[in-house]
Parts: structure tokens; sequence; C-alpha cells
């Protein structure tokens, strides 16, 4: 038997306004998504209650852990994912490089949490010469922060034990939860806060006239000129998912959140070239991976999918609806179409991590639909969005029982 966890991250939602007071997906009618319907059908309460909604901690819950009691913060998750693990006594920092609107920091608006989805050569050349410029390392070198650069808006900073802050008394504000805000009042505060938004300050400096930002503007995109740190994090353990579930695992994803989490319990991270959390994504190559990964010796994989959320944080109604059309054409289809071929009996598990509301642009933290799919008993397929799952009554209280459920 093998087992498939399809995540497409923030597929869930409420009832939008341009989709005549209906979900993405009460809009849409995603003929392989039904299909997986047809199985077992409910909704799970993915964040337990009293924990911020998120990527992070809803898919630690899916995995089985409970974020709780073993959560450390989302940056502790993302080092990992990229390498860098984080020592006893050192402090983490998820440092977005954004996009804001203004000559002035201190009367800038944010318009994009991910740079204007800054990737590439472009995203390393900025920070690259923004850690080497004297006003910002010195003012770093004051707080022993240093940055890990990554080809992407997603980077990691870290905050050597020497001068650990007491992250309790840390504040931060995610920049996706505030888009078009101005910045003035969401600045980090608390400890090392008056440090930490200097160093934005010089960053907008450094950057807002940069020669890669100046060809940006001139081809029509949006200026990455300024960072944003969240998410403290420390050291994480997480138990190993063999000996959770007694199944070998892997998980294929273009994000550091998630190769993070696989990482710390054990859980095989291929990566795939063309994989980005953008709409536009090698969908195929991701397919490929999970279907590899299944004849060479996994047991399980899970498939992640960014771009829904990404398309809900931007406000983008249409792009979130083709982001989960190409989820249901690009990824379920050849799923169902090719499973089959590795092994003839197998299950498969499609959810959303956690609602990303269009109204709000920011994640929620209400349950979500959830389908599983047996090959050996398929059933007649049905509508996937969330008043069907809702109707069936079948409720998950909370994230670990779905894995529990899919290996029963």
């Amino acid at each position: 038997m093998k087992y498939v966890l399809v995540i497409g991250d923030g597929i869930a939602d409420e009832a939008v306004e341009q989709l005549g007071g209906k979900t993405p997906l009460e809009a849409l009618d995603c003929k392989y998504i039904n299909t997986l319907a047809g199985g077992r059908l409910g909704v799970c309460q993915t964040v337990p209650h009293g924990v911020a909604p998120g990527s992070d901690t809803a898919i630690l819950s899916i995995f089985g852990y409970d974020p709780r009691t073993c959560y450390t913060g989302r940056s502790a998750l993302e080092a990992a994912g990229m390498g860098v693990m984080i020592r006893p006594g050192e402090t983490s920092l998820r440092v977005n490089l954004c996009a804001l609107e203004g000559e002035s920091f201190d009367t800038a608006k944010i318009l994009s949490h991910n740079g204007g989805s800054i990737e590439g050569e472009e995203a390393v050349t900025l920070m690259e010469d923004l850690i080497a410029d004297p006003r910002f390392a010195s003012l770093a070198a004051a707080i022993g922060f240093s940055i890990h650069v990554t080809p992407t808006f997603r980077h990691t900073g870290v905050i050597d034990a020497a001068h650990e802050p007491d992250r309790a008394a840390m504040h931060f504000t995610e920049p996706h939860n505030i888009l078009g805000s101005d910045v003035a009042g969401y600045m980090p505060a608390g400890a090392l806060g008056n440090e930490l938004t200097a160093l934005m300050r010089v960053s907008f400096e450094i950057l807002r006239e940069h020669p890669v930002n100046k060809k940006r503007r001139e081809e029509g995109k949006l200026a990455a000129n300024c960072i944003w740190p969240w998410g403290p994090g420390s050291a994480m353990t997480l138990e190993s998912f063999e000996s959770l579930y007694q199944k070998k695992g892997s998980a294929v994803s273009a994000v550091p959140l998630v190769w993070g989490i696989a990482g710390l319990c054990g859980v095989d991270t291929p990566r795939v070239e063309g994989a980005t959390a953008e709409l536009e994504t090698n969908y195929e190559g991701k397919v490929e991976a999970v279907l590899e990964a299944l004849r060479t010796g996994a047991d399980f994989c899970c498939v992640h999918v960014e771009a829904p959320d990404e398309c809900a944080h931007a406000g983008d109604v249409e792009g979130k609806l083709e982001a989960i059309r190409r989820l249901d054409s690009r990824v379920v289809r050849p799923l169902l179409e090719r499973l089959g071929d590795i092994d003839p009996e197998y299950r498969i598990l499609l959810l959303s991590d956690h609602p990303t509301l269009l109204s709000t642009r920011g994640h929620d933290g209400n349950p979500v639909p959830f389908a599983i799919y047996d090959s050996r008993n398929p059933g007649t397929p049905r509508k996937f969005d969330e008043q069907h799952a809702k109707a069936t009554g079948d409720f998950l209280a909370e994230g670990p029982m779905l894995l529990r459920a899919l290996f029963a």
C-alpha cells in the first residue's frame, strides 16, 4: 500500500463577493479533486485553538506533531530546511525581502511580502550587497545578527548566543498579513525591537535605489527594497516520522518550511528543478518526484503546492482559482492515473493546511475540508468544498488524526 498527502496550501476560504458569494472551491468544478471526495469527506481542525494559524503550525499538526508542545518558531523550521541548524542559545528569524512604497521609511506602505515575487540572482545580489554595506554590517554586528541568503525572497537570520534576547519578549508582525498597510504601526517591538527596526530602516535606504531595483521598476516590477524580520525561533527537535507511523516518508515542496519540518522528522526532501512557490511552477516535476520516491522505497509521500496561498495573499481571485485548477489537472490527475502502476492499492489524502482568505489576504484558523481516497473502494465522485465537507458531519478535532486516518 502506498500513501500520498496532497496539501493545497490555503485552498480553503470564505465566501468571496466577486464569486457570487461562493468560496473558490465552491465556484470551481474540479473533476479529479471531486474524484478524491468520493472516498471519505469531512473537515479537520488542523490549527489547535489558541495557536496562531499558519503553514508552520498547521503542517506540523498534519504530520502528527502538536505545535503547542514542540513549536519553537517558524524561522527555526525554515532554517532547518535551508541547512542552517540553530544551536542552543541562538535565535532564528525569518527575513523576508519585501516591497515598500514611499520615499520615506516612516511613511511607507507594504505592497508585497515577497518583494514582487523576486527570485534568483536578483534576490541574491540585493541581499549580498545589503549585508556587505558598512552601515548595515555595523548595526548587525552590534546584536550578533547574521543572514543566510537564498535565491528567493525568504532568508534566515540568526542572532548568536552571546546576544540571546528574551524570545518571549520579542514581538513581530507577519508581513503577509498587513499588505497595503502603513508599516509604521507594525515595527518589531520588545527585546531588540529598536535594533531590528534600525536594520529595516537602513535596508530601505540602501536598497531603494539599488541598480537591481531600478531595473525592476523599468520593467514594471515592484522594487524589493526592505528586509522584514519575523517568526523568532530556537533549536527544535521532532520525533522521527518512521517511529511514529512505521512508514518511510518523502516530502516534495518548493518552500524551506516544509523541507524543515520533513528534515527534522527524518523524511526525505528531494528538490525539484523549476519548482517555485508561485503559480508558475514545475507541477509535472513535483509529481515525478512523488512517483520516484514511492518507486524507490518510500511508503508515504507528501506533495505541497504553495501557489493558492500566495495568490490569496496577493488578493488575486483569478490567480487562486487558476492555482486550484492546476492542482486538480497537473497534480491530482496524474497521481490518479499513475499511482496504480506502482501499487494498485493506494490512498490519497487531500486538504488545505489552513484557510487563506482573499478578503483579508491573511491566514485563518477555521477547520478545513479533507478527502481520503482509497483505490480499493473509490466511491462516487462528489463536490469537494467547504460546505459539502461540513455537511457530511465527519469532523476531526485535531490535525494528528489525519495521518492516522490515512494509514488506518
